[in-house]
């Protein structure tokens, strides 16, 4: 009995923690539904009719017009190589690419380019943090390690050994892309692997280009 006791309120706290994971996650989602970059994988995209891209043109060109409420981006706990802890707001103050990813994941991959390259080219003006889904089974700190190495990216890795980020941000499918401004606020969204135009369209919403 006791044992029985102990089971349901073990499941009563997973519950709620996926209930409270939920909730954040639909608050982002409502407060970025006028500024979220609404994109598909890249072969959706080639594939996709003229108007689906007049579709995402618009969205585009709403994003930058509209003015939605903001959303305060939440802050999360997660460890480098080493295993010393990082939060997200230690870097608060110049904008910040958020992307969840993992080696095995071929969308992932499919992007990374894309990221490493505009890391290179802005350098310190925007901040990139790659969050690795690190469970510690079909991912681990190894693992993702020997990848990135393998593939040469130079990007900031970051682990989420707890899960605490994936929690956190709702992040349930992968990859998934947030684009915070330097003062810490969620402008845009994207699920699924984005291209080189459309990355450069959520730094342009946080990091917009002064006229010279």
């Amino acid at each position: 009995m006791e044992k029985k006791r102990i089971l349901f309120v073990l499941a009563l706290v997973f519950v709620l923690v996926l209930g409270g994971a939920y909730t954040l996650y639909g608050r982002l989602s409502q407060g970025l539904e006028h500024n979220q970059l609404k994109v598909e994988s890249p072969q959706s995209q080639a594939a996709g009719s003229s108007s689906q891209g007049a579709e995402s043109g618009q969205t585009a060109d709403s994003a930058q017009a509209a003015e939605p409420e903001k959303v305060l981006a939440p802050d999360f706990t997660v460890y480098d190589a080493e295993g010393n802890p990082v939060q997200l707001y230690d870097y608060i103050g110049k904008p910040l690419v958020v992307n969840f990813w993992a080696s095995w994941c071929g969308p992932c991959q499919m992007e990374m380019p894309h990221f490493e390259d505009k890391y290179q080219e802005l350098g310190d003006e925007v901040q990139f943090l790659m969050i690795n889904m690190t469970d510690g089974g079909r991912e681990t700190v190894d693992s993702a390690s020997a990848f990135i190495a393998e593939k040469g990216y130079t990007f900031p890795v970051l682990y989420d050994t707890d899960s605490n980020a994936a929690l956190t941000y709702g992040a349930y499918s992968l990859p998934t892309t947030y684009f915070i401004d330097a003062d810490g606020y969620a402008v845009a969204q994207a699920t699924g692997a984005i291209d080189a135009d459309t990355l450069q369209q959520g730094i342009d919403l946080i990091a917009p280009k002064t006229e010279s």
